[in-house]
């Protein structure tokens, strides 16, 4: 299976991000098929570029982009939100019914 996620780099407190297209049974820090564009958070404002041409092709041929990876595309504008990305992974609050 192919995934889209992010590959860290950079120093101790200066992280940056690949947005990278990879075998999901790689290292998280292995090799790569293609990379997407990048993402940097700690900059002010914050840097991110993906190359949605590439993006789009790779989600068209069935790349499943992490949660993460689907925020950011959402907020580059390559996709569109959808009202809710992924089923929540926590459980909500039981209510006693008497």
């Amino acid at each position: 299976m192919v995934k889209m996620r992010l590959v860290r780099l950079g120093d101790k407190r200066n992280p940056i991000y690949r947005v990278v297209v990879v075998d999901a049974r790689k290292a998280a820090t292995g090799e790569y098929i293609e990379c997407v564009g990048h993402y940097r958070p700690t900059v002010d404002p914050v840097e991110l570029t993906i190359d949605a041409d590439k993006a789009k092709d790779w989600i068209k041929k069935g790349v499943q982009p992490t949660e993460t990876v689907k925020n950011l595309l959402v907020k580059a504008g390559v996709i569109e939100k959808s009202e809710k990305l992924s089923p929540s992974k926590t459980k909500g609050k039981k209510t006693d019914k008497k």
